[in-house]
């Protein structure tokens, strides 16, 4: 059975991991945080399709975060890939 009050502690999970990659400060940890906020917000897709209700808000709110660690995970790639200004000279 779905209740009202299941919805919030759920949707509070992948915003937590998500909130773990924005934040990361750690590079070697950065990789594992992306993809774990991925996987959590794949899963609450996955239970939003299937629940009954509005839950447009927050797929609004999955697919902008998708697209946030999507561009991290493309910069944290493109950061291992050009030397820093000061290695260049």
């Amino acid at each position: 059975m779905n209740t009202g009050s299941a919805k919030p502690l759920e949707s509070a999970a992948w915003r937590k991991s998500y909130a773990a990659a924005l934040f990361e400060t750690d590079k070697t940890r950065l990789p594992d945080r992306i993809a774990q906020a991925e996987e959590a917000l794949a899963l609450r897709a996955r239970e939003l399709f299937h629940a009954a209700g509005d839950n447009i808000e927050e797929g609004e709110d999955l697919d902008d975060a998708r697209y946030a660690l999507h561009a991290l995970r493309n910069a944290e790639q493109t950061d291992h890939r050009m030397p820093h200004p000061s290695e260049a000279a």
